[in-house]
């Protein structure tokens, strides 16, 4: 019997700027990889907000 369950989710890190502008900090990472970067990256005490998003998974991911 083969093994057909669903590639690993990816997350990625995204932070809010003070302007409303998003962007990807890091991604194709673990959730504990991204959660892990989230609270390093919140507890520098800047004022933008970060949070996880997961990634679709893509053809290379079920390889």
């Amino acid at each position: 019997m083969s093994d057909r369950s669903p590639p690993p989710l990816r997350w990625c890190l995204l932070r809010l700027d003070d302007n409303g502008n998003e962007f990807v900090v890091r991604d194709n990472l673990t959730r504990a990889a991204a959660e892990a970067l989230q609270r390093e990256f919140e507890a520098r005490g800047h004022k933008q907000s970060y949070w996880l998003r997961p990634q679709p998974a893509t053809s290379q991911d079920a390889k």
